[in-house]
């Protein structure tokens, strides 16, 4: 089994590619703490017009992820040829999720992808910090709540976001 240390990303790759290179510029020049798979980087597939060839890649990556960011913009709940996919895959492989809301909203709203808006996920509003804050800690909350048979989304309070300067 390979080593699960990666963050995979998975966003609505027509509308809200800026934000996803917003968080890779992050990582190059912030020292923000990412380490993830570019979802959107498919050239290693041998035929990238065949949706099950991009997902064969996909599930690579999938291999090597600890959890899963899914940016939530605009049109994201309507996704359903991959997003909803790789939510999906996410769910299945017992990943921790965290839905990070483009549009300022600090916990889940009418926006979210129904695939997850009953399950164990955490939202923040898209932040250098909050989003930094969630991926140190939420992969162990998400491990004992869910060993706890515990559902349901979950958020940071503002409490949290004033210690984080936010």
């Amino acid at each position: 089994m390979a080593y699960r240390n990666k963050t995979y990303i998975a966003f609505d790759g027509d509308n809200d590619m800026r934000y996803y290179r917003l968080m890779t510029a992050w990582k190059a020049h912030d020292g923000f703490s990412l380490n993830f798979h570019n979802a959107h980087d498919l050239n290693t597939a041998r035929d990238s017009s065949q949706e099950e060839s991009i997902k064969r890649q996909l599930r690579e990556r999938f291999a090597n992820s600890k959890l899963l960011v899914v940016l939530i913009g605009e049109s994201t709940r309507y996704l359903t040829k991959f997003v909803k996919w790789e939510l999906e895959v996410a769910l299945r492989l017992g990943l921790p999720v965290i839905g990070v809301n483009l549009n300022g909203s600090r916990q889940m709203d009418d926006r979210c992808p129904p695939t997850i808006r009953d399950q164990l996920v955490v939202y923040t509003s898209f932040n250098h910090n909050i989003i930094e804050h969630a991926m140190e800690h939420w992969p162990d909350e998400f491990h004992r709540l869910s060993s706890a048979g515990t559902t349901g989304n979950r958020h940071y309070t503002d409490d949290v976001y004033r210690q984080l300067g936010l």
